[in-house]
Parts: structure tokens; C-alpha cells; sequence
């Protein structure tokens, strides 16, 4: 066990300004994959780097005399020193003389690690050597730590493995020598540098008025639209970020606030912001920008996003600060110094901002071009980004109002899809309003929209001599609208256009849809529809290493004797299935249903963790039960093997428990006809879709399906039982021959059963992609809404064929755990609508 002494025993806390640390440190950290590590530049004696990892609730140190290389080459000295406590890593300033290691100490990089190899820092500290993934600002890759022989162990070696990347420069140390914090070199902070003076003087010469101002009314100006990009003197030019807007604020006696859009403080869910804007070189400021969650390309990923601005619970935030942190934008500023710089323009007001916040860190200045948008906008384009917002560089800041003095260019996305219908529309388009579009999935045309903007006479003309020859009297694609819409000419998918949209809906349908021109190089079959990579890459990390599996046992017994699958197939299955299995088990109670001799023998529930389950296997006591948490492979591997084949996992999260991240509305056909759940679920998807609400869909792994939305734990069990039970009546109100919400059995009829009540703390629903205990060895899938039609067959969906689909297109169910619904909106849109149909 690490502790602390030795660190204390050098430092006397009257003298210092060091933190101290906790008598007992926290280790409830440790729960996430990711630790923290930072890099801190020290002018003591000699100058050095400080490179710390969080291993077992304390900061393991090192003292790297010549600072880290990215260089493969280089082999850097390295000395073990005392551990540190975790507040350390936000330490930057000045030791006192007199005290150990006198002298100033910048905090030169931050970031979190992971070992490569899947196993325990502390683990591979004893042994000596540390394989790591380093994500920080400007230590990015793997690198090792390797010690040496004598010395007491205290001699290790610090290398980059891999190879240096082109236009890399090897030695950071050299040409970043800036604090990630305060953007202040060594020099700075030994001199005590202040911006202060500066950004005054540029406040006094620009007129600012002296007036004090509350940051927390105020309201950030927002951008107008623009159709394309354009380049013109007066106006500047910056990325636009797929983030949340704040104001960042630093007031006496308040100190640092994080407000917003509409005024909410949000200080305690982004610590890391505000930690950092604590060290920049002024007193007072207002700051106007965006906090964005950054991929591995540096690339905004709004799904990584928000993973943190959901949580509330002070635990929570402190993992998800480890698994997905942000930076924050600064691109305005508002207040400096007790001046209101609102009615000063842009272009002085990022001057001031300029002059105090860095370049590179978890606080960065959103830098911008002059004149010159068209060329950004490519630059946009060509690297995945949403777009660049054009600003006039004399505006004022006119905040809470939409101005066209700021002007947002999203970049569109473009696609191939074939054409396999259209549909008349009114005066001179009379004969083609819209043509309907469909794109591959699989070995499926499906349904991706209509398009009519963009469509000239001249076109249309083209396109009415090409198709009118080509109709049928049947769709030829999955997912037709049902039904279709009056002049609806369905036709053989023999043509290819290019179609401009901004995104994909949940609902697999093009946005904001733009015919572009006829496309004769391409084939129907070739228009496959677009992966969203980054939402991927979020919902499937990587496999664990084969080393870290358990002993899995008698891999041969028949667990399916009708379908000859052996326990070796379902171990096989779960284990192939783990990346898109991971984000649906992550930190939530699971429940067992064992079958030891397969799923004609006897099974039984297991809700608590046996005496005998191995310590590695991370477990989440609740009201006296020991639940498993399958947060990794080996221990989803381990469950399985004791005979488990579904999954039941809460609808909440062990930090939330009282707040659901969805809701579900299972339909339970029972005696119904399956058809008749499709229609249901199908008038749930106009419903909900109508109502701008999102939802998807997967199959129970049985006879129904499950219709789902997002809560992002905003709501209590209650409420959320509540909200679904009114969607119930209302598609119940609708469907009335084949819906209801009575319960028991034998007073249902023929009808299926809109089961609203699965909703509450502790209910259970079969995880996605969780076996089932039923011939063939039937998987709860998710679909997209263009698979649920007439011909769905649920059964078709198994440990053999059930991951094909996810492998080409992706899990089109992950957005269940992304942006919550508006449940006040949802709900008086339902009231209205229920009313209505009772009426």
C-alpha cells in the first residue's frame, strides 16, 4: 500500500504552497480505465521534468533530468522520487527558498494513461515496466518506463515507442515550453508574471466602459446561418466546434464559475476547466466559448461529449473526467479587470483575449484567419469537421441574440443513393415534387428519404424520361413510408443520384437533403450508406488481450441441442460481441440467469455475486445484494462461463441509480399476431418522431420488440414510468384493436401488450445483444427503423448472424445513451395528442 510519508516528512505545510494530500487517499478513482498523469517543468537545484502517474491513489513520481523525448531513439534518465499526492498535478507556482525544491514548477503537460496491456499500473510498477498509452496535450502515443538494475530500483529509463511522426518535433520540451494551465514559460512564473497590466491597458485604449457586470446573466451572442462560405474583407474566420457554450468567469469573492448558455452553473461537472482557468495570469475575466470532448484525431466528438455533462454525482464526475476529458475553446471575450468590453469590437476583443490565454492546454485560445473563409471551409471540409462561423471583425457583442453579424457554414455531407421512387408534387412540378431515395445496408436497398430541393425543371425533365418507363407496383426496398403519399410511383432502382444532407437522422433518414446531379459511373448496389465512424469508435473500444481472459471450462457441452451450439459458441458470441456490448454493461447492475447443462436442463437467477467470485471481479453492492459489473471482457467471459446466457441489466447506472438513462416500452405480442407488433412499433416511430423525440428500436430476443428513448439520467424511475405510460395510452388510443396496457394475460385477447411498466428502479430488460435461452439461440438486436417492416422475422437475429450487420454499418441502437429527450416538451405534446385521440 502507497502512502504518503516520506513526501510529508520532506515538506513543512507552513512554508509551502504544495497541497498535502489526504491522510487516506481516495482510490474510488481507480474504477476507471483511465489515470492521470501530468508532467510538471521544476527550476530547483538543476532544472528537470517531473512525470507523475496516478497509480493506487497517489502520484508514483519520477525526475527526468532532460524531460521527455518523442524521439524512438532516445533512452531518458529517469529517477524514482517520493510518490506525490493526486492534488499535485494542478500545482503550478513558486516553492519558497528554504523549502525542499525551492523554486518555480509549471504544470508543462496534462492528460491521462492507460497501459497497453491491460494490466494494473500497480502491477506493472513491481514488475518494472510500464507499457503506456499517454493522451495528453502534447505527449500523445505509447511510451515506456523500464528500470534499471541497482540504485535501490530507483534508476529506471523513459522511451516513445513507435516512430516519430512527420513534422514532429522530437524534443516538446523544447519548442512547447509553455504551461498547458497558464500558457507562462518557467521564466514567467518565477517572475510572477501578470497579464493584468496588459489586457488593461489594451481595455483603456479600446474605451471600455468600467462597469461591473454579474457573469451569470449574461447571455452569449449566437450566429445566424449562412448557405455557403464565402471570403471578404472585415470579417474573421474560426472552426466551428461540436461542443456546449459556456461563459467562463473568475470574480472576487467567487471566484471561477462555469455558466450556460442559459445561465446554469456548471463549475463542479468540468473540474479540469475549471482548475485550469484558476492559473491564467489575470483577476477577473468573462470568457465566451465552447467545451468540446476531443477524439483521437483531435476531431470534436459530441457523443464523447456527453458522457460528462450528464453526471451530477461528485464520484461519477471524477471517472468520466478520467475517461473522456475536454478542453475548453475561448473565441471571446466579454469582461476584463472590471471592464464591460461588450460594446468594444472583435478584433480587440480577441486581442485582449489573445494576451493571456495559451495556444495548447485544457484552456485554449480559438485562434481564427482573416478574409480568407473559403479556404478554412475546405480545411473544414477536408479534415471531418462541422464548419467555420464568419464574424465581422468590428461587431459588437450583442449576447442572447441571433445576429447576422455572425454567421455559421456547416459543411454538408454528400452520398451516392438510388432512386426508387418519386412522388408528384404541385404548379409546374407537378409530375416530380420529390424523388425517394434508398442506400445499401447489408444486401438490403432501404429507405433514406425524399429529396426535392435542388431539383430544376431541366432536371426534372431528365429524370421524368428516365423513370417513367421504369415503375412497379411494389417497392423495392425495405422501409417505405406506410402509407405512401398521394402521386407515391414506386420505380425499379436502376438510377444513381448525389444527394447533399447534413446528417442522418436516428431514424436512418437524410437531413436537410439537397439534389446535386445524376450520377451515370454508378451502380444501385454501390450507394452503401455511410458509417458514422466516430460513434463507432465511442461504442466499440478495443477487445481485451487473450491474456486477460479467465479459465474457461467445458467449452464442448451442447448448451443448444436442438441447433448443436456448444457454451465454446456463446463464449465465442459474447466475447466477438463485447465492443458493441461494452457501453450498454458500463457500470450497470447485471443479473444472471445460469444454465448449467444448457437450455433444456434446469436454470436458476442469480442476482448476488457468490463468496467465491475472484477479486478482480468488480461488483456494486446495492440494498444488500453484491451485483456484478461487467465493466471489461474478462469479467463478461467469466459470468458466461458459469453458465450465464442472457444479460438483464438496470436501466441506471451504479452513480445514478435512482435516475434511468432510458426508457422502454416493450411490446409483448403473447397471443398476437407478430405483424401487429410491427404496426404498433411502427406507429410509435411516426408518433415519437413526430414529436421530435428520439427513439429506437431492437428486437426482446423473443417474440417483441423493445421501443426505447434516451433519458440520459435527467429523470427519477417514477417520472420516467409516468412519461411512458402516457405514450402507451396515446398509441393504445390509436390502435385499439391490436394495442393495450391491461396486464394480465387472459384479459389481453389477441392483443399485444404496450408494457410500460418494465420502467422502475431495478426492472430489467435483456441488455442489446444478449442471448436467449430459446432455440436457436435468438440475440436482442438492435434495428434500424427502415428493418422494421411486414417481413422482420426477429428470429433471423443469432449468435451466428446477429454481428455481421454491426461489423459493415455499425450499432444504430447506441443513441439510446446519447442526448436525452425533452421530457416537458414530449409530455404536453402527448397530453394534446391524447386528449385528442379519447375525445
Amino acid at each position: 500500500m502507497r502512502d504518503l510519508k516520506r513526501y510529508r516528512a520532506k515538506r513543512n505545510p507552513e512554508t509551502t504552497p504544495e497541497p498535502f494530500g489526504e491522510e487516506a487517499p481516495d482510490r474510488r478513482r481507480q474504477a476507471s480505465a483511465s489515470r492521470a498523469f501530468v508532467v510538471q517543468q521544476h527550476a530547483a537545484r538543476n532544472m528537470h521534468w517531473d512525470l507523475r502517474l496516478e497509480i493506487e491513489g497517489v502520484l508514483v513520481s519520477w525526475a527526468v533530468p532532460k524531460g521527455p523525448s518523442l524521439d524512438p531513439r532516445e533512452k531518458r534518465f529517469a529517477v524514482q522520487t517520493e510518490d506525490h499526492p493526486l492534488e499535485y498535478a494542478d500545482f503550478e507556482g513558486v516553492i519558497p527558498a528554504g523549502n525542499y525544491g525551492a523554486g518555480p514548477m509549471i504544470v508543462w503537460d496534462r492528460g491521462v494513461f492507460r497501459t497497453v496491456d491491460g494490466a494494473s499500473p500497480a502491477a506493472s510498477l513491481e514488475r518494472g515496466k510500464l507499457d503506456l498509452l499517454l493522451e495528453g496535450h502534447k505527449l500523445r502515443g505509447r511510451f515506456a518506463l523500464v528500470r534499471m538494475r541497482g540504485e535501490n530500483g530507483r534508476s529506471w529509463l523513459l522511451l516513445r515507442k513507435g516512430e516519430l511522426a512527420a513534422g514532429e518535433d522530437p524534443e516538446p520540451v523544447r519548442s512547447q515550453p509553455a504551461s498547458v494551465f497558464s500558457g507562462l514559460s518557467i521564466e514567467e512564473v518565477r517572475q510572477a508574471v501578470s497579464r493584468t497590466a496588459e489586457v488593461s491597458a489594451l481595455a483603456r485604449r479600446a474605451r471600455a466602459k468600467r462597469r461591473t457586470v454579474d457573469p451569470a446573466d449574461l447571455r452569449p451572442m449566437l450566429a445566424a446561418t449562412a448557405d455557403k462560405p464565402f471570403s471578404r474583407d472585415g470579417w474573421l474566420f474560426e472552426l466551428k466546434y461540436d461542443g456546449v457554450r459556456i461563459i467562463a468567469s473568475r470574480v472576487k469573492p467567487d471566484g471561477v464559475r462555469i455558466y450556460t448558455r442559459t445561465g446554469r452553473d456548471r463549475t463542479e461537472i468540468y473540474p479540469e476547466v475549471a482548475r485550469a482557468l484558476r492559473h491564467l495570469p489575470v483577476e477577473e475575466f468573462a470568457i465566451d466559448g465552447e467545451i468540446v470532448a476531443l477524439d483521437e484525431s483531435g476531431r470534436s466528438c459530441f457523443e464523447r461529449l456527453q458522457r460528462r455533462f450528464t453526471q451530477t454525482d461528485r464520484d461519477a464526475i471524477a471517472r468520466a473526467e478520467a475517461e473522456f476529458p475536454v478542453v475548453f475553446y475561448a473565441f471571446d471575450l466579454l469582461q476584463i479587470e472590471g471592464f464591460d468590453l461588450r460594446d468594444v469590437s472583435l478584433i480587440r476583443r480577441k486581442a485582449m483575449l489573445s494576451a493571456f490565454v495559451p495556444r495548447l492546454g485544457v484552456v485554449r485560445f480559438a485562434d481564427h484567419v482573416e478574409r480568407d473563409g473559403e479556404a478554412l471551409f475546405e480545411l473544414a471540409r477536408a479534415n471531418a469537421l462541422e464548419g467555420i462561423v464568419a464574424k465581422q471583425a468590428d461587431a459588437s457583442y450583442s449576447g442572447g441574440r441571433r445576429s447576422r453579424r455572425w454567421l455559421k457554414v456547416k459543411v454538408p455531407r454528400q452520398a451516392p443513393l438510388a432512386i426508387v421512387g418519386f412522388v408528384g408534387g404541385k404548379g409546374a412540378r407537378r409530375d416530380l415534387g420529390s424523388l425517394m431515395l434508398a442506400w445499401r445496408r447489408g444486401s438490403e436497398l432501404v429507405y433514406a428519404g425524399n429529396v426535392g430541393s435542388g431539383l430544376t425543371g431541366e432536371w426534372i425533365e431528365v429524370l421524368l424520361t428516365q423513370l417513367r418507363g421504369a415503375s412497379i407496383e411494389h417497392p423495392a426496398f425495405v422501409g417505405a413510408p406506410d402509407p405512401p403519399s398521394r402521386g407515391t410511383v414506386y420505380v425499379r432502382p436502376e438510377r444513381v443520384v448525389d444527394v447533399g444532407f447534413t446528417e442522418v437522422t436516428s431514424g436512418g433518414l437524410l437531413r436537410h437533403p439537397v439534389f446535386r446531379k445524376i450520377r451515370d459511373d454508378l451502380e444501385p448496389h454501390e450507394c452503401e450508406a455511410p458509417v458514422d465512424r466516430e460513434l463507432l469508435q465511442e461504442s466499440a473500444p478495443a477487445p481485451a488481450p487473450r491474456e486477460t481472459r479467465p479459465a474457461l471450462t467445458r467449452l464442448d457441452k451442447i448448451f443448444w441441442p436442438a441447433d448443436g451450439y456448444t457454451k465454446g459458441d456463446l463464449l465465442a458470441y459474447y466475447e466477438a460481441a463485447w465492443p458493441w456490448l461494452a457501453p450498454y454493461l458500463k457500470d450497470r447492475p447485471v443479473v444472471l440467469t445460469r444454465y448449467p447443462d444448457g437450455i433444456d436442463g434446469k436454470s436458476f437467477y442469480q442476482k448476488n455475486a457468490p463468496e467465491f467470485t475472484p477479486d478482480w471481479v468488480e461488483r456494486e453492492e446495492i440494498a444488500g445484494t453484491d451485483y456484478f459489473l461487467c465493466n471489461d471482457v474478462r469479467t463478461l467471459l467469466y459470468v458466461v462461463n458459469s453458465g450465464a446466457i442472457p444479460l438483464h441489466v438496470w436501466s441506471a447506472r451504479r452513480d445514478s441509480l435512482d435516475r434511468p438513462d432510458w426508457l422502454i416500452l416493450d411490446l409483448d405480442p403473447k397471443q398476437a399476431p407478430f405483424r401487429d407488433v410491427v404496426t404498433i412499433a411502427r406507429a410509435l416511430h411516426r408518433l415519437l418522431g413526430g414529436l421530435g423525440a428520439a427513439h429506437f428500436v431492437k428486437t426482446s430476443g423473443q417474440d417483441g420488440l423493445h421501443v426505447m428513448l434516451p433519458l440520459g439520467a435527467r429523470i427519477d424511475h417514477e417520472d420516467a414510468q409516468a412519461l411512458g405510460e402516457v405514450i402507451a395510452r396515446v398509441v393504445c388510443a390509436e390502435l385499439p384493436e391490436i394495442a393495450t396496457i391491461t396486464r394480465p394475460v387472459a384479459a389481453r385477447g389477441n392483443k399485444v401488450y404496450v408494457d410500460y411498466l418494465q420502467n422502475g428502479r431495478g426492472k430489467l430488460i435483456a441488455a442489446p445483444f444478449s442471448v436467449r435461452p430459446r432455440p436457436r439461440a435468438p440475440v436482442s438486436t438492435p434495428l434500424s427503423w427502415p428493418q422494421v417492416t411486414a417481413r422482420l422475422d426477429p428470429s433471423r437475429w443469432n449468435i451466428k448472424t446477429s454481428l455481421r450487420r454491426m461489423r459493415r454499418n455499425g450499432d444504430p441502437f447506441v443513441g439510446v445513451l446519447g442526448e436525452p429527450v425533452d421530457v416537458g416538451t414530449l409530455l404536453g405534446a402527448l397530453g394534446e395528442r391524447l386528449a385528442s385521440a379519447v375525445e
